[in-house]
């Protein structure tokens, strides 16, 4: 029994992790297994890089636990898109990635392969599935849903979504000190969210909660309604920014300072827009995904508040970097620990799809058929907590 592992995507405070989890499962159901990784995701399948994991990994999985990033590297390759493959130099001109990547697990004699990532990654795996099919090739797939946006169809809650969040939350405590080096501040903190507002959401919880656990000193200038979250900006609800503008120079001119919280896909619509209409081009990935650090949303409402609010001062933070990379908190570990042994048992007993919290099985552990699969999923903004947030802050 030979089983790989792929993980793909961007970084998520669970990838190691999940590694880790696999390998302790196997390491109790079928320890004979032979295990290996494919190097930087699908790019590593189509160039047949791979890499054996010996013992003294399958005897160490708690170094995994607590690590961040990917321990077989991850890369962003769409196997349907055959043009961007072909440029990166992962396939030659006239092949097909899919049939490319099919053969190599045929010629590594692949019998299970673990997919760890987004809704690209796990739906790219169908694809394979269902293609090595064609070919009587017998192969389970079994992926684990990691992505900090939390945006997958059917699944409640992905995988290194709960940890980003903290560690957003722990980024801005120390940026929020920034307040005190100049009147009329204005520190925007952008989160990762491309179509979905939950991470920064709960971003935002998190720290808003830790606020209320710290002292202050209202009689000098730590008082705690410098240090807290003045908006609260998602793609899923629609912004009136003359309505914002007004109530944000009357909190400017009150305590001298303002915090925004804002989800980099906030307004991304209007941003592309106003590029293409001014003649300009915006970059896309090979998903068909905006760039998103290359049209700077943060940057552009800094320029939209700034002047209105007469900000002396402007700072726009990204923590998606620093809350992306962590290792996984305990909340997430559990879940992942608890995924990785069904995903285990799962891809054993012959069945393929994705092992998540189903948000159609009352939120519990399920193998989850690819063909349910999707991304794009929104946050829900009726949900009791936020709406407890928005109006802690004042901005409902």
């Amino acid at each position: 029994m030979k089983i790989a592992f792929l993980t793909a995507g961007g970084i998520a405070p669970c990838l190691s992790a999940s590694i880790g989890s696999l390998i302790d499962a196997y390491n109790d159901i079928y320890p004979k297994a032979e295990l290996i990784g494919y190097l930087h995701g699908y790019r590593g399948l189509l160039l047949g890089n791979s890499i054996a994991i010996p013992e003294k990994v399958k005897n160490n999985t708690d170094i995994l636990y607590n690590f961040g990033g990917s321990p077989i590297g991850n890369s962003r390759v769409k196997l349907t898109n055959i043009e961007s493959c072909v440029n990166s130099g992962y396939i030659k001109d006239g092949e097909n990635p899919l049939e490319i990547a099919a053969s190599q697990l045929i010629k590594d004699g692949v019998n299970i392969l673990h997919t760890i990532g987004g809704d690209d990654t796990n739906t790219m795996a169908a694809e394979l599935s269902y293609h090595l099919r064609e070919k009587n090739y017998d192969l389970t797939v079994v992926g684990l849903p990691k992505t900090v946006d939390n945006d997958i169809y059917p699944i409640t809650q992905t995988l290194g979504a709960w940890t980003a969040a903290e560690q957003g939350a722990i980024f801005f405590e120390n940026i929020a000190n920034e307040n005190t080096t100049s009147n009329r501040q204005l520190i925007i903190h952008e989160v990762m969210g491309r179509h979905c507002g939950w991470l920064t959401a709960y971003t935002a919880k998190e720290y808003h909660e830790r606020l209320d656990q710290k002292e202050f000193l209202p009689e000098i200038l730590i008082e705690k309604k410098r240090w807290d979250i003045d908006a609260l900006y998602i793609p899923e609800i629609k912004i009136d920014f003359d309505k914002e503008c007004s109530r944000l120079r009357k909190l400017m001119d009150e305590k001298d300072s303002v915090n925004i919280f804002l989800s980099e896909g906030a307004g991304t619509d209007t941003i592309v827009s106003e590029i293409e209409n001014n003649g300009g081009s915006v970059t896309r990935d090979a998903f068909g995904h905006v760039a998103l650090d290359t049209i700077n949303p943060g940057q552009w409402f800094a320029k939209q508040f700034s002047d209105r609010l007469n900000a002396q001062k402007t700072l726009v933070q990204k923590s998606g970097y620093y809350s992306r990379s962590a290792s996984p908190n305990k909340k997430d570990l559990n879940l992942i620990k608890l995924s990785g042994k069904l995903g285990a048992q799962s891809a054993l007993s012959g069945e393929s799809g994705v092992i998540g919290l189903d948000d159609n099985n009352n939120a519990s552990l399920s193998l989850i058929d690819f063909k349910r699969i999707k991304g794009g999923k929104p946050f829900d903004p009726s949900v009791s907590w936020f709406n407890k947030l928005l109006t802690d802050i004042g901005q409902k």
